[in-house]
């Protein structure tokens, strides 16, 4: 499994024809705020403040030494479009969990399911995991699609397990084998 938190761009080299993901720099911090303080990404994530610029700095220092963090930039058509990230990195076992949002609101339907695919790839190939794990807000029906279609299969549900807006959500566990990914790919490729 690879180390590293934040990983320099040219060591990300995963992408197809219109997407591809490369590690979060310096550079990308502003644009990154700006979208994780939109309506539209809060509302998905379990702690829906907004982030200021000096508590931003801190995050990203913070996340670029840690082992068990990787935060990449999904780019559509070399365009920056959204944020993948693995948290929870457990080198032992083979496993992490991931997030992800896409921060530009206009792209063509499947960009989201291409940086899905592109994320799925980095976890199961560059960081050899045997097993990805996600979450989503019970009533995030977006989210809970996006795993399914990815074929993520729902392990769990945590049962008021966070507040939003005053009152407390429950939130549904995913989880994917390397196999289960494996299978997929060769159905994908006709093999």
């Amino acid at each position: 499994m690879q180390g590293g938190s934040i990983l320099p761009e040219d060591e990300v080299k995963l992408s197809e024809a219109r997407g591809r993901l490369r590690g979060m720099v310096e550079e990308d911090l502003a644009q990154v705020l700006e979208w994780r303080n939109s309506e539209r990404v809060r509302a998905g994530m379990y702690t829906d403040q907004v982030i200021g610029w000096e508590q931003h700095l801190a995050w990203f220092e913070r996340v670029k030494v840690d082992p068990s963090t990787v935060y990449l930039i999904f780019e559509y058509e070399g365009v920056p479009a959204g944020v993948v990230n693995f948290s929870q990195l457990d080198r032992k076992n083979h496993k992490g969990v991931w997030g992800f949002y896409l921060g530009v609101e206009d792209l063509p339907r499947g960009a989201g399911t291409l940086m899905g695919r592109l994320g799925l790839q980095f976890a199961f190939g560059e960081l050899q995991l045997h097993k990805l794990s996600g979450e989503s807000l019970a009533g995030n029906g977006a989210s809970i699609r996006f795993h399914q279609r990815l074929g993520f299969r729902q392990e769990g549900l945590l049962k008021q397990h966070v507040m939003k807006d005053g009152k407390f959500e429950d939130v549904i566990v995913f989880g994917l084998l390397a196999e289960g990914y494996a299978e997929m790919q060769e159905r994908k490729d006709g093999n």
